[in-house]
């Protein structure tokens, strides 16, 4: 089974996202913001990162970078920005 970490400051948000994952059979957890989201990438073995983009502190391409420099684990970047400027930052 699948472990997905699932970073979102919105709690309705982070909710709808995980029971729609554990319906699919999925093992979620669930943080809320930036550095809980670095802490448990680095040590709770998931498989996928789904990172909300706009997060209180630390924002969601600070975290991405600093995950990417210690761990090699597919992260889908979340947001409700619609700018295409977002959108190349994502794929960067």
């Amino acid at each position: 089974m699948a472990k997905i970490l699932i970073v979102e400051d919105d709690e309705e948000i982070a909710m709808l996202e995980r029971d729609y994952l554990e319906i699919e059979g999925f093992e979620t957890q669930t943080v809320s913001d930036g550095e809980a989201a670095v802490a448990a990438a680095l040590t709770g073995g998931f498989d996928l990162l789904l990172l909300d983009l706009m997060l209180p502190g630390c924002n969601g391409y600070d975290v991405c970078r600093r995950i990417r420099d210690r761990v090699d684990i597919p992260i889908l970047m979340v947001t409700a920005r619609t700018d295409s400027v977002d959108k190349i930052r994502g794929l960067g």
